[in-house]
């Protein structure tokens, strides 16, 4: 009807004798290969070998683990407490999900994330986050603990196909929280795919009242345009650039412009993976005064 469909494909190739010597396992294991295909990127040809069989079968596993994570009752959140740099005092906490399987026992999030935002569990996983967050929160402001917030991260995936506004309201609504006590954190990289449906989405939760992070800043596509877009508050100095101050010049510029874009924005900027005093001195000096890592305090049930 006028307009160009633009496709691609990702191929799984096994060949008889050396793979198998039948059409069934044939298929199987070029089903196997053409996983590791999507797995490698997509739009990708992949060759069967043995050790395919393996990965991608302890992947399923995990997948279909993942899917009884919920009902099991096998998700749990812990904490790592967000401080005034130059104080000492806590200022919020930023909860970390953590994955203990009947099966596999613990999980790291770098395995189980990714599979649960390739199948879509990242929804409901991420609604029992929000909603266990905000439960904790209210638990502690009830018992008097000087804690403003509590920071959230929100997949990209979350923003663009989830209804992420209406659920963080019926969830402040349902735990009685102010949308003060909120702040979602979300990775650059996950909002560029795309960026304007994130803006509509972002621009909602703004106007819930609700504080917007970015996560891992400078990790991703690295463009300053959709800064001025976004209704963002703070930005969070990723780890990766603070591991190496004060000793590593490239890391230490990197982390003082990221500090002086967030002032000269106006916005906060926060400051992971402190494990030095001498990491925590630099970056008072330089006029980051929040900040989150194993010097402070490690993450706590």
């Amino acid at each position: 009807q006028g307009h160009d469909v633009i496709t691609t494909c990702s191929i799984g190739i096994s060949l008889y004798p050396g793979d198998a010597d039948s059409a069934e396992s044939l298929l199987r294991n070029a089903d196997i290969a053409m996983y590791s295909a999507k797995e490698s990127g997509r739009d990708s040809i992949r060759i069967y070998s043995p050790g395919m069989s393996s990965a991608i079968s302890e992947r399923m596993k995990l997948e279909t683990s993942l899917r009884r994570a919920l009902e099991r009752d096998e998700l749990e959140l812990y904490f790592q407490p967000q401080v005034d740099l130059a104080s000492g005092k806590m200022i919020g906490a930023e909860a970390l999900l953590r994955w203990h399987c009947k099966e596999h026992g613990l999980v790291s999030p770098s395995q189980f994330i990714p599979i649960a935002e390739e199948t879509g569990l990242i929804i409901p996983i991420g609604e029992w986050v929000l909603n266990e967050a905000c439960k904790k929160m209210k638990h502690c402001i009830d018992q008097g603990y000087q804690l403003s917030k509590i920071s959230i991260n929100v997949s990209g995936i979350q923003i663009t196909r989830g209804n992420i506004a209406n659920t963080v309201d019926q969830a402040l609504q349902l735990h009685r929280l102010s949308p003060a006590n909120i702040e979602l954190e979300v990775t650059e990289s996950s909002l560029m795919h795309q960026l304007e449906i994130a803006i509509q989405i972002m621009e909602k939760l703004n106007k819930l009242g609700v504080s917007l992070a970015i996560d891992d800043f400078g990790t991703g596509y690295s463009s300053l345009s959709y800064l001025k877009k976004l209704p963002i508050h703070k930005l969070k100095i990723d780890r990766s650039f603070v591991s190496g101050i004060p000793h590593d010049p490239d890391d230490a510029t990197i982390a003082k412009s990221i500090i002086a874009l967030a002032k000269s924005l106006q916005k906060k900027v926060i400051a992971e993976g402190i494990e030095t005093d001498e990491q925590r001195q630099f970056m008072i000096s330089e006029g980051c005064h929040e900040g989150q890592g194993y010097l402070l305090a490690y993450p706590m049930n």
